[in-house]
C-alpha cells in the first residue's frame, strides 16, 4: 500500500516539476503571455526566431562534440574559403550519399552549421552533396523526404480530398534540407541549389530507387514518379524561394502558410522528459514512434504530455508561420496529382549543368561583382559556426590550414 502512494507522490511531485520547467523554458526563449493567455513572440524578427532555435542547436551541438572532434579536421579540407571560389566558373555537381561512408559524415557535419537544427526526413529519402566540380568545394546540401500527411495549404493548392490525397501523396516528396554553405551563400547559391531539385538527376534518381513502391500507410502498391516537391521557410517569409524563376521556368511558387502550431521550441531534453513522464503514466505515445502510427508522432506526444500534465496545448502555438512552397517538376504535375490521370510533361526539366550554368549567369556572377566580401571567408569564420566545439578544434589545427587537395585524392585518404 506504501509502495503505492509513494509512486503517487513521485509522480505527483515530478508533474509540478515538469511544469515549472516547461514555463521557465518558455520564458527564457522569448515567449510572453498575451491578454487573451495565449503565447506571444516577435515573430516577424528573424534574429529573435534564431534565438528561439538556439537551445535546440546548442543540444544538437553538444550531442555531436565526440563525432565533431573526431570528423571535422578531416573533412574541413571540403569546405571553401572564399579565394578558393571563381564565380564565372562555379559547376556544381550531385552526389548521392549513402549512409556509412564518409560523404555521410560530410553531409551531417556540414548540416551542424544551419542556425537552425536539420531534421534527419523520414521514410523515403534522397541526400545529396552539392559539388563544385571547378575546385572540389563544397557549395550545399540537398535532401528530400517523405512528406508530411496533413498539410492543408498544400492539399488545398492541388485539390484533393482525403482519399485522393493517401492515393497520391507517394508522388510528391519534401525538400527537408536545402541551402548553400559559407561563402558561396554570399553570392546567392542557395537560390542554385533550390533549383537543382527540379532537376533531371534528381526526378531519374527517384525513378530508379522509389518508382515501384508500396505505400507505407495504404499498403498499397503503387509506381511512384516524382512530380512535385515542397519545402517551407523556417524564418517565416522566404527571400531565397520568392520568384525564383529560370528563364521561362518557375522553380518554387508560394502557395500559403502553415498555422503556426509544433515543437521546435520544445529542446530534445526537454522532450525526453516529457516521454518519460508518460511512461511513468502508461501512455502508450511515449514509445509508439514507427513512421505510419499518424502523422507527426512528437507533436501528438507532445500534446499528450501537456494534457496530462493539466497544460494548455496552446503551448504549441509558436505563432512563427513558415510560408510554404511548391516546385513542380512535370509541366502538367498539377493535373496529375489531381485527376489520377496522365504521362508527365519533362520537356521543361534541365540538367544539373543546366540550371548551374543559368544560375551563375542571373545571380552568382553578378553578385560577386557586386559584393566581393565573400573573398574575406576563411576556415576561421568555419569553425565560429560550430560555438565552442570550433574554437577547441581551431586551436589543435596546423598554423598553416588545410592544404587543398582533390576529392578523388580525399577519398583515397579516407
Amino acid at each position: 500500500m506504501s509502495g503505492s502512494v509513494n509512486k503517487v507522490v513521485s509522480i505527483s511531485a515530478r508533474k509540478a516539476t515538469l511544469k515549472r520547467k516547461i514555463r521557465r523554458h518558455l520564458q527564457a526563449v522569448g515567449f510572453q503571455r498575451s491578454e487573451e493567455g495565449s503565447l506571444w513572440i516577435d515573430k516577424d524578427n528573424k534574429d529573435v526566431i534564431r534565438e528561439l532555435h538556439r537551445p535546440q542547436r546548442d543540444e544538437r551541438l553538444k550531442a555531436h562534440q565526440g563525432f565533431l572532434a573526431h570528423r571535422l579536421p578531416g573533412l574541413l579540407k571540403y569546405f571553401a574559403a572564399g579565394r578558393d571560389l571563381d564565380p564565372e566558373r562555379i559547376s556544381p555537381t550531385l552526389e548521392r550519399v549513402s549512409a556509412d561512408t564518409w560523404q555521410a559524415d560530410l553531409f551531417r557535419l556540414a548540416a551542424l552549421t544551419w542556425s537552425v537544427p536539420v531534421s534527419r526526413g523520414f521514410g523515403r529519402r534522397l541526400r545529396y552533396l552539392v559539388w563544385d566540380a571547378h575546385n572540389q568545394k563544397l557549395i550545399g546540401l540537398l535532401a528530400i523526404g517523405d512528406p508530411v500527411f496533413n498539410l492543408s495549404t498544400r492539399d488545398r493548392c492541388i485539390g484533393w480530398n482525403v482519399e485522393e490525397r493517401r492515393e497520391r501523396l507517394v508522388h510528391l516528396m519534401d525538400a527537408y534540407v536545402l541551402g548553400a554553405l559559407p561563402p558561396y551563400s554570399a553570392l546567392l547559391a542557395g537560390k542554385m541549389v533550390a533549383c537543382l531539385v527540379r532537376s533531371r538527376e534528381v526526378y531519374d534518381e527517384f525513378e530508379r530507387r522509389y518508382g515501384p513502391t508500396t505505400g507505407i500507410i495504404s499498403g498499397q502498391a503503387k509506381t511512384a514518379r516524382l512530380l512535385a516537391v515542397t519545402t517551407s521557410s523556417s524564418m517565416g517569409r522566404s527571400s531565397v524561394y520568392n520568384r525564383l524563376k529560370l528563364g521561362d521556368v518557375q522553380y518554387f511558387r508560394p502557395i500559403g502558410y502553415t498555422e503556426g502550431w509544433g515543437h521546435f521550441h520544445i529542446p530534445d531534453a526537454l522532450f525526453g522528459e516529457l516521454r518519460d513522464y508518460l511512461r511513468e503514466v502508461g501512455h502508450p505515445y511515449a514509445d509508439q514512434h514507427r513512421f505510419g502510427q499518424g502523422p507527426n508522432w512528437r507533436l501528438r506526444t507532445t500534446r499528450a504530455a501537456l494534457r496530462a500534465l493539466a497544460l494548455n496545448e496552446g503551448v504549441l502555438r509558436h505563432g512563427i508561420r513558415r510560408q510554404v512552397f511548391l516546385c513542380t517538376l512535370a509541366s502538367n504535375a498539377s493535373e496529375i496529382l489531381r485527376t489520377g490521370e496522365g504521362r508527365p510533361d519533362l520537356t521543361s526539366l534541365l540538367s544539373v549543368r543546366e540550371i548551374g550554368g543559368l544560375a551563375v549567369d542571373r545571380w552568382l556572377a553578378p553578385r560577386s561583382r557586386r559584393r566581393p566580401e565573400y573573398r574575406c571567408w576563411t576556415t576561421d569564420d568555419l569553425l565560429k559556426l560550430f560555438g565552442n566545439h570550433g574554437r577547441f578544434i581551431q586551436l589543435t589545427l596546423p598554423q598553416a590550414g588545410p592544404t587543398a587537395r582533390t576529392r578523388r585524392e580525399g577519398v583515397e585518404g579516407e
